[in-house]
């Protein structure tokens, strides 16, 4: 026992500094969303800022029971998993993109499309929506071109039916080079003579991409699409909001936008931390099943 606590000890001592840089990151995660959990309970009280949580008198399922009954949830719903749904469709871009890149020869073309995908990444929300905005309005760049075809011009952001594969493709204009930078950072960990050995037994091209890069992959593939099915009912609030306008609002009113609107216009906080607590249940309700369906077919998990 005496033996053990001097080595603890010692290895302390040895690695104080680490010990220091990774408590500072813990104790920031503990303070800003382990204490405020507390909070989860306002959900099941009728909360009153001046009672305070723990004051406010108990009310069990009831605003739980009020959103089920709400008669717009079937819509918002509905809404909230088309647009997660279309995001999920551009899943597998940066994957491909990855593969394509990696078999890339050119050095300073592939790092001249690697710069070029991943700058959007930078972009701030409000600006992409701003852009957005801009090139879908009735004069803008997207009206012209059609026009310019025969087409007829019109209010592209303000039609329901386009709501989501706007969001979808402004997603993957966004993120597919931050996507992409991952995979190819797992494909760096292929083996060379992985390669050869496959060219050499007379393997073609796509077969090696087949046979050899994508089952490398597979890890990877896998642990990001679990944490995807993780946001399908948290569709991102900010791009929502500042896309929005009142004549897409029955395809853009999602679960996000109803929580802000009971909560931070209407001050109704226990209503709205009861919809935002069903809609984070649902949310690890699909990641654990994601992550056991994973787990027992194709042996990768979370967990």
């Amino acid at each position: 026992m005496k033996l053990k606590l001097l080595s603890l000890k010692k290895q302390l001592k040895r690695c104080a500094g680490l010990y220091v840089f990774v408590l500072i990151p813990m104790i920031t995660v503990f303070i800003f969303h382990y204490i405020p959990i507390y909070g989860v309970q306002m959900a099941f009280r009728d909360y009153s800022t001046r009672l305070g949580v723990w004051d406010s008198p108990w009310v069990g399922l009831k605003y739980f029971k009020k959103f089920i009954n709400y008669p717009y949830f079937g819509q918002i719903m509905l809404n909230t998993i088309r647009i997660s749904l279309y995001d999920l469709a551009t899943f597998p871009a940066p994957i491909i993109f990855a593969l394509m890149l990696n078999e890339l020869k050119n050095g300073k073309f592939k790092k001249t499309s690697q710069m070029l995908t991943y700058a959007p990444h930078f972009v701030s929300t409000v600006v992409t929506c701003s852009m957005v905005l801009l090139f879908l309005k009735r004069d803008g760049l997207i009206n012209i071109i059609i026009t310019a075809f025969g087409g007829e011009a019109t209010d592209i952001i303000s039609k329901p039916e386009a709501f989501a594969p706007i969001m979808a493709l402004s997603g993957l204009w966004k993120g597919l080079g931050w996507g992409t930078i991952i995979y190819m950072a797992a494909l760096s960990g292929v083996g060379s003579e992985l390669i050869e050995a496959a060219k050499i037994d007379g393997a073609s091209r796509f077969q090696v991409i087949w046979h050899v890069n994508l089952p490398h992959l597979r890890p990877t593939i896998i642990t990001l699409f679990i944490m995807e099915m993780g946001k399908v009912m948290s569709v991102g609030f900010e791009k929502v909001f500042l896309l929005q306008n009142s004549l897409n609002l029955e395809a853009s009113s999602i679960v996000s936008t109803y929580v802000y609107e009971l909560g931070i216009i209407n001050g109704n906080y226990s209503y709205s931390s009861a919809v935002g607590l069903f809609n984070n249940i649902i949310n690890v309700i699909l990641v654990v099943t994601a992550n056991m369906i994973s787990k027992k077919i194709a042996k990768v998990s979370l967990w």
